[in-house]
């Protein structure tokens, strides 16, 4: 039981990185790349942010920040230099290693006696893993919610559409180049997120964290 208990609550935090995926690879249909790097820019900004006294949640947002940034580079990439999506993801992807180890200042950075998003829930005194299940229910939940809210705007549908047939989308006066970005800034932006998560809950960051 403990065991299916704990696969519950990893699979809950796992799943914020597909909910990033979901963007690039199943609505923009763009072969993103650079998402492994994001991933590790998230937990890398959030357990920094964390170790530098600043509030685990405010450390979730500034990582979702930083992959959104990430995004927009890989965006600016496909759209303005006209590389391939595939190319671009990979030049982000690589150089988004050299600025993971930056920002960390090494190559694995703990937790060890810091609050986490997890630790208001760990005095409750609940189950093993049910912290876990909780704050990842939480995040899930407020992800998928807010996704379901954009997607039913007019914003939503061009982004939609820019995925579907860019050629379409564009007889339709959408600015497919600023839908790309946009996606992929929002792609990023919710895979760094799971980063910080995922890092706060393993209570370190690692710069092969994503492989």
């Amino acid at each position: 039981m403990n065991m299916i208990i704990s696969a519950i609550a990893q699979g809950l935090i796992w799943s914020l990185l597909a909910l990033g995926l979901f963007i690039s690879y199943r609505v923009l249909n763009v072969a993103d790349m650079s998402t492994e790097g994001s991933f590790t820019l998230g937990g890398a900004v959030g357990v920094t942010a964390i170790t530098m006294g600043l509030n685990p949640f405010l450390a979730v947002i500034l990582a979702l920040i930083a992959g959104a940034l990430a995004g927009a580079v890989t965006g600016f990439l496909i759209t303005k230099l006209n590389i391939s999506s595939l190319l671009a993801g990979i030049l982000t992807m690589t150089g988004l290693y050299s600025i993971n180890l930056r920002v960390m200042g090494k190559a694995n950075v703990n937790l060890l006696g810091l609050d986490t998003i997890f630790s208001g829930v760990k005095a409750w005194n609940l189950p093993r893993h049910m912290d876990t299940i909780l704050i990842g229910a939480l995040f899930v939940l407020v992800i998928i919610a807010l996704y379901s809210i954009f997607f039913k705007t007019e914003f939503g549908q061009a982004l939609i559409a820019t995925g579907d047939n860019q050629a379409m989308a564009r007889s339709l006066g959408i600015s497919t180049n600023m839908m790309t970005t946009i996606g992929l800034m929002m792609a990023n932006g919710v895979i760094a997120l799971s980063g910080a998560v995922i890092a706060q809950s393993n209570g370190y960051a690692d710069i092969q964290m994503s492989g």
